[in-house]
């Protein structure tokens, strides 16, 4: 089937079978690999996008489903020259460990700390993450970097 994906921005039109995970066309056909093939169960949270906003998990979306709307992946949110606010936070609070479940946890943390997603709460964010798994850090770092982005209104 012809699909039309406006990801990060950019309107992308490309032939895929209906089923095909978005995942695999992210990754595979638009060369976008920041979002992370971990547990293909939708559990880790590790290949999270925007789909029109809301956090999906990119493994269990069929690409049928995302055709006509927005995609944002990790890639749209922000660079190494031009580091988003949820990056910047994340780095300052020195919450990075591995880099496997970052991608996906920069852009849930995107959109809870987007105006009117989350309540600048500990509890909040923490509620907000539970579809975000890390193996290697206890989240406290991460959750003191959301509430910074929210506080400072970056």
């Amino acid at each position: 089937m012809q699909v039309t994906l406006l990801v990060n921005g950019e309107e992308r039109r490309l032939s895929a079978e209906p089923l095909t995970p978005l995942l695999d066309v992210l990754r595979d056909t638009l060369h976008l690999t920041g979002a992370k093939p971990v547990c293909r169960e939708g559990f880790c949270g590790a290949c999270m996008v925007l789909l029109d906003g809301a956090p999906a998990v990119a493994c269990l979306t069929p690409v049928a489903l995302a055709d006509g709307r927005s995609v944002e992946t990790v890639e749209g949110l922000g660079t190494a020259e031009t580091p988003s606010p949820v990056q910047r936070a994340l780095e300052e609070h020195e919450a990075v460990q591995c880099g496997m479940c970052f991608p996906g946890m920069v852009v849930t943390l995107t959109h809870l700390t987007r105006p009117g997603n989350c309540a600048p709460t500990r509890d909040a964010v923490k509620a907000g993450l539970v579809g975000n798994l890390c193996r290697c850090t206890g989240y406290e770092r991460i959750v003191d970097a959301a509430l910074a982005v929210m506080e400072d209104g970056r």
